[in-house]
């Protein structure tokens, strides 16, 4: 157990972290020698902002201040502290969005309480306290080093690992998708979907793993566009086909997966959905063709509950100042 000092460190900590993409995983099934492995990126939006300050109680106020509350409450009692702290959340990442919004909820709060009471606790071994990163690393790598991640998957009792890291230029965007009037699976919905899909093959789950960390990772590097998207589709691909039954197709959202048909039809190959959905999103090579696909979408798209926003991806980790 971590305990906190008699001391207080700081009045206020400030942390800022940002959504992720999960683009699939190498094992869906999670029944391999080496279950799931998740490949992802770090999103410069939408953002978890929050401060953290002493009071006389644990208290919370602002959107998913109950879920906050919560990892407040486990965290401190990980901990040891006793005494009490408000969190004010200013932004928050849209909940059950495929965006990661929970663990980056998660790492925020626990990072600013281990921040608060001067304890030296690493994103991961909050996200073990906090019962985070179970399945997949990605949203705990990001938190940290931000860039596009792939984890190693599970091992045993002990979180994925970060495998391989690159940045993601700073060029590139990426057009978000999203569908206010949709979630994605979460919590026991998304446990008991797992257990009933099938085995997903060795050999599928080495091919992919190939792909991803000799075809992928280095177009990022080598700035190839073309192939980087290649890739990322062709595991969308994949995870689409296998979620489609629990999903109702490769996609939760009829709207998003309307939106991409039109994005694929205009001859976007970079394209999915993030994790369960609805988020959709589609890459961009340029700032002046991110704007061009976005103002694409948002005609062909009108009149539909969906909002169209044009990302970056992040290659810094989460933010946390401390007053």
């Amino acid at each position: 157990m971590a305990h906190s000092n008699p001391k207080l460190v700081s009045q206020s900590v400030a942390v800022a972290t940002t959504a992720r993409l999960h683009f699939g995983f190498l094992d869906p099934s999670g029944r391999s020698a080496r279950p799931f492995g998740s490949f992802g990126l770090a999103l410069d939006r939408p953002s978890t902002r929050l401060v953290l300050q002493p009071a006389p109680t644990f208290e919370a106020g602002g959107p998913e201040r109950e879920p906050a509350l919560r990892y407040l409450r486990a965290m401190a009692e990980s901990c040891g502290v006793t005494r009490g702290y408000r969190i004010r959340i200013d932004e928050a990442i849209p909940p059950h969005a495929g965006l990661g919004s929970g663990t980056q909820l998660a790492l925020a709060v626990g990072s600013a309480l281990a921040a608060a009471e001067g304890l030296d606790l690493s994103p991961r071994e909050i996200a073990s306290r906090l019962g985070r990163g179970v399945r997949s690393g990605i949203g705990i790598a990001t938190f940290e080093a931000g860039g596009a991640v792939l984890d190693s998957g599970p091992t045993g009792r002990s979180l994925p690992e970060l495998t391989a890291r690159a940045p993601f230029p700073e060029a590139w965007r990426v057009l978000l998708i999203f569908d206010a009037r949709a979630q994605g699976l979460a919590g026991a919905n998304e446990t008991a979907a797992f257990e009933a899909l099938p085995d997903f093959s060795e050999g599928e789950t080495a091919a992919l793993r190939e792909r991803i960390m000799h075809r992928a990772l280095p177009a990022l590097s080598e700035g190839n566009f073309v192939r980087f998207c290649a890739e990322v589709g062709h595991l969308q691909e994949c995870m689409g086909d296998y979620f489609a039954p629990l999903q109702g197709g490769p996609y939760t959202s009829d709207r998003v997966a309307d939106a991409l048909a039109f994005l694929r039809g205009e001859g976007v190959t970079g394209l999915g959905q993030s994790s369960w959905g609805p988020t959709g999103f589609a890459f961009a090579e340029s700032i002046e063709a991110g704007d061009a696909l976005l103002a694409a979408a948002r005609r062909r798209m009108a009149g539909t509950a969906l909002h169209f926003e044009l990302a970056q991806g992040r290659n810094e980790g989460a933010r946390i100042e401390l007053d």
